[in-house]
């Protein structure tokens, strides 16, 4: 019997996301757009998942923007609760209203800077998958973490608490993002072999929950510090399906790049 593993990487359609976080002015974000829609129109002939998620101001405007291209729009979070009184927050029945089918959980940012815990992360991807909008999971380990060695068991640890509450059907709608923390805004990089091993390490994860061809049919994208010089070789790795770019979504040619990368 023939081994396709390696054959599995290109069967698993790419995804690039972009994550503003909390940046551009109304104007500089349509502008962003504009540019990063012009330049994929005569140089993007792939087929790759090409996502924004920008801040939730802009989430219509740029519906109406992208709508004839082959940007797709994403919001960066999502309130684990659909109505009630939370002052501040966005609810997944508002997302799916106005036609957003992904949305960011579990960024290291959320984790650290608004307490986010296991528990909250797993009822917000609840949330969204009950109103069909694709969950980018987020997990990954600080700098210190990985140094004490223990980057691998904090991984597992966010994996299993945010997603195997899940059923077979319901993880497969569910794209996971790894996110080296120390590797965000520093300049620092995952090598590709590190990256690769954390990747694996994740798919093993899901094969022994869910199984082999469950585990085989769902992406995992890298989200450390995604360049253009590094977006090839990181996308080439077999367990990499793609990036989540932070800085580097904020430059339309920089990102477009990037975005070609994923082959």
């Amino acid at each position: 019997m023939l081994n396709l593993d390696y054959n599995l990487n290109s069967m698993r359609k790419k995804i690039v996301a972009g994550n503003w976080k909390m940046n551009k002015t109304a104007e500089e974000a349509v502008a962003l757009v504009k540019e990063l829609s012009s330049i994929l129109a005569t140089e993007f002939k792939g087929d790759s998942t090409i996502l924004v998620c920008v801040p939730f101001p802009y989430l219509t405007t740029m519906k109406e923007l992208v709508k004839d291209t082959s940007i797709s729009v994403g919001a960066q979070n999502c309130s684990q609760f659909d109505w009630g009184a939370y002052t501040g927050e966005t609810s997944a029945p508002m997302l799916a209203s106005i036609k957003i089918d992904h949305v960011i959980l579990g960024h290291s940012e959320r984790r650290q800077y608004f307490g986010e815990d296991g528990k909250t992360i797993a009822a917000k991807v609840d949330a969204a998958l009950k109103y069909g909008i694709t969950p980018l999971f987020c997990c990954g380990e600080q700098l210190e973490v990985r140094e004490a060695g223990k980057h691998f068991d904090l991984v597992r640890q966010q994996v299993a608490e945010g997603l195997f509450h899940l059923n077979a059907e319901s993880i497969q709608k569910v794209v996971i993002a790894y996110e080296p923390v120390w590797a965000i805004g520093t300049g620092k990089t995952a090598s590709a072999a590190q990256a690769q091993e954390m990747h694996a390490l994740i798919r093993q994860q899901l094969a022994g929950q869910y199984g082999k061809a469950v585990a085989d049919a769902i992406k995992i994208l890298y989200g450390g510090s995604v360049k253009a010089d590094n977006a090839a070789e990181l996308f080439s790795c077999a367990d990499v399906d793609g990036g989540l770019v932070g800085g580097a979504s904020l430059k339309a040619r920089e990102f477009a790049e990037i975005v070609k990368a994923a082959r």
